[in-house]
Parts: structure tokens; C-alpha cells; sequence
């Protein structure tokens, strides 16, 4: 095989970082979490344990398989990052009546406390973001990343 055919050149390097859309959504998701993170900071939870405690607000407690499907996560990592929040004791998961082979999460009264705590935290650094985006158009952003789902 000849050199030629196991280097890339740099050129496609340069092309790749400009143009490739995994790599700025990555960069893009690692940046609004690093930002919710920080705002977060107060409350002692992340990003995601407050993204995981609004999938699991819901009028009857979910699945972990739903919560999986809400976050597009799989049901063990969900598993595996509910953990903390049993710890806190801001979530309970519970076997499903219907279906001892299925768990359920409820908010606990701790855990509802703390996202109505969150909420206007959210709200804020959400607005901040908004206000970021080129002609403030966030609802075209959104949609465009819906189409990606």
C-alpha cells in the first residue's frame, strides 16, 4: 500500500472541522451543557439529572424505558444515572404493578422541590441562549435538530 493511500491530507482535516455536522452539534452540546451545568451548579445537579427529574414529571410515574425513549438514551445508562438521584432521594424507582419486569419513577417530594427550584434557573439561562442565536431564530434551530431525531 502506498503512503499516498494511508495519510489523509490536512486539506480534508480543515474540510472535516468546518463542514462536519456531528462534529458542531457535539461541540455545540458539550458547550449548552457546560453553560446549564454552571447554572445548575447551586442546586447540586447537572444537566442531565435535571433533564432526567422533567422526563420523570410526569401525572403517572414512567417507565425507565419511557424516560429512556424521552431522552434517547438507553435503559441502562437511565438506570445507571438514576442511581444518584435514589441516593438524594429525589427519585424512587418502584416495580411496575402491571409488569413486575418494569420499573417506574416517581418524584419525590424532594425531587419536585428541587425542579420547581430549577425551573426558573432553566428559564433564564434558556433565554440567554436564545438570545445567542443569529436573528434569534432558536424555534428554526429546534426544528431543524427535530428533523435530525
Amino acid at each position: 500500500m502506498s503512503k499516498a493511500a494511508t495519510q489523509v491530507p490536512f486539506e480534508t482535516t480543515l474540510f472535516v472541522h468546518d463542514t462536519c455536522l456531528c462534529l458542531h452539534m457535539q461541540r455545540a452540546a458539550r458547550a449548552l451543557a457546560r453553560r446549564f451545568d454552571e447554572a445548575f451548579r447551586p442546586l447540586g445537579v447537572t444537566s442531565g439529572q435535571y433533564s432526567m427529574l422533567m422526563a420523570t414529571n410526569q401525572p403517572e410515574p414512567p417507565t425507565i424505558g419511557a424516560i429512556a425513549s424521552i431522552l434517547s438514551m438507553d435503559r441502562t445508562t437511565i438506570t445507571a444515572a438514576l442511581k444518584p438521584l435514589e441516593r438524594r432521594r429525589l427519585v424512587t424507582v418502584m416495580v411496575d404493578a402491571g409488569d413486575r419486569r418494569s420499573r417506574r419513577v416517581k418524584l419525590t417530594p424532594a425531587g419536585r422541590a428541587l425542579l420547581a427550584r430549577a425551573v426558573p434557573i432553566w428559564r433564564r439561562t434558556h433565554a440567554e441562549i436564545d438570545r445567542l442565536l443569529p436573528e434569534a431564530d432558536a424555534g428554526r434551530l429546534r426544528r431543524d435538530l427535530e428533523a435530525l431525531t
